[in-house]
């Protein structure tokens, strides 16, 4: 059975249930959707297979068996069509098992209209090719880049909550920044959060705003980033840096989807996509009582794995040649034979973040500008890497090496703080004045 409205967008609908089916079908005809009617897998497939959809709705449970069957089949045909599936009520497991599989997003029974409608709006919004001009931070043709290149694709179909994991320089804010470009949301903000550079006792006020009067200097009333990136993607850095005590408000604020103001006494709806990061174990901290659980599970639904650049080194020359393009403008610079060979063999505990650092160094401090040397990158050695080990008798004397544990303590902190260099001196323990005087001895840029 269908209802067609002519020249309007096609919806499939997959359902065994005469009450359901009935009311879907009446709320998107009053969207101004032409609709259509499957009552199994088998019917649905064939149905997918005889004319373009612009968008499917399946129920996970059918007579002749699950709805994931009809999500596999459209990315097996390679069907340009958003498929959202409809799950039993508590049914998380089923849920991620379709958002995995390919699934655009999902909806609990009982249905609620309003969810129904906004999901339908956002999927509709999908552009068919999205052009998105990516950073060299995802170039490569390693099977690690390209694995996660298509992962980014499907899930910026989905409106999920995503989980980044990857070490630190490996492009995780890239990622977010990508799905969220890539999605029915691309046009929104996209709002990022270091979580571990507000101080604990800002948290609250920062994440969702204020009223005039909260509290002292509190002289208007104020947004807070759930606000700032209502209808967007609200991208949580270092999420496993937040005390437990804002874990509880940011599971409440994810649950409810509404949050409350420093100072206010009611709520306000909020609508935003959760994507979290971090380099640590997540897993390990909610085992050692460090991370909710909870909040782990709202968070951890599907997991994307940034590969670091040791695990992709056939790419490395491919970056650095864009890193040096970019840099470069307009007059590129070249690397010779034995500094590719020396990038190719280091560690690189920053990635490309580090990377990039070397290659500016390098650029600056070759005496041809067209051409860089292994000599002009000056790569340090890492003690914990056996390529470059350092041993008792080893040629580098005690001072290069506490420069080196230095070095890297500061360039650690400079990360964590996204380059506050006050914010850092202060996680370190040194003033102002001492950080700046050991980045300019250190070099640090």
């Amino acid at each position: 059975m269908s209802r067609r409205i002519r020249g309007q967008p096609k919806v499939l609908v997959i359902d065994d249930e005469p009450d359901l089916l009935e009311l879907l079908e009446l709320t998107l005809s009053r969207m101004g959707l032409d609709t259509t009617r499957a009552e199994t897998v088998a019917e649905a497939i064939r149905l997918l297979d005889k004319e373009p959809y612009d968008l499917c709705l399946t129920d996970m449970r059918l007579p002749d068996g699950e709805g994931l069957r009809v999500v596999e089949h459209i990315n097996q045909k390679g069907l340009d069509v958003p498929v959202a599936v409809i799950t039993a009520y508590g049914s998380a497991e089923n849920a991620v098992a379709a958002l995995k599989a390919g699934a655009f997003d999902y909806l609990a029974k009982p249905v609620a209209l309003e969810q129904l409608r906004a999901l339908v709006k956002q999927a509709l919004k999908v552009p068919e090719k999205a052009q998105v001009v990516t950073s060299y931070q995802l170039l490569g043709e390693s099977p690690a880049m390209m694995q996660v290149r298509g992962l980014i694709d499907r899930l910026s179909k989905s409106q999920a909550p995503v989980f980044i994991n990857g070490e630190s320089g490996s492009g995780k804010e890239l990622a977010a920044r990508l799905i969220h470009a890539l999605g029915p949301r691309g046009e929104q903000p996209f709002i990022a959060v270091n979580c571990g550079a507000i101080p604990e006792n800002l948290m609250e006020s920062e994440f969702f705003g204020y009223k005039k009067g909260a509290f002292t200097g509190a002289e208007a009333d104020r947004d807070g980033f759930f606000q700032a990136a209502n209808n967007g993607t609200l991208f949580l850095d270092e999420v496993a840096d937040l005390p437990l005590p804002m874990q509880v408000k940011l599971l409440r604020a994810i649950q409810e989807k509404k949050v409350r103001k420093v100072g206010a006494t009611t709520e306000e709806p909020v609508d935003v996509r959760i994507i979290s990061a971090t380099h640590k174990k997540l897993g390990a901290l909610v085992e050692s009582g460090e991370f909710r659980q909870d909040l782990y599970y709202r968070l951890h639904v599907i997991e994307l794995a940034m590969p670091s650049l040791r695990e992709m080194r056939e790419d490395i020359p491919g970056i650095a040649n864009a890193i040096l393009a970019r840099l470069s403008r307009g007059n590129p610079a070249q690397l010779d034979a034995e500094a590719v060979i020396a990038l190719e063999r280091y560690p690189f505990p920053g990635n490309v973040r580090e990377l990039e650092n070397i290659l500016e160094r390098g650029l600056s401090l070759a005496a041809d500008p067209q051409q860089i040397t292994a000599d002009d990158l000056h790569l340090t050695p890492v003690a914990d890497d056996p390529e470059f080990a350092v041993t008792a008798g080893d040629k580098w004397p005690l001072q290069d090496y506490l420069d080196r544990v230095e070095r890297a303590s500061i360039n650690e902190a400079l990360e964590k703080t996204r380059y506050n260099r006050t914010a850092a001196a202060k996680l370190l323990g040194i003033t102002f004045r001492a950080m700046r005087y050991r980045m300019e001895r250190l070099g640090i840029k």
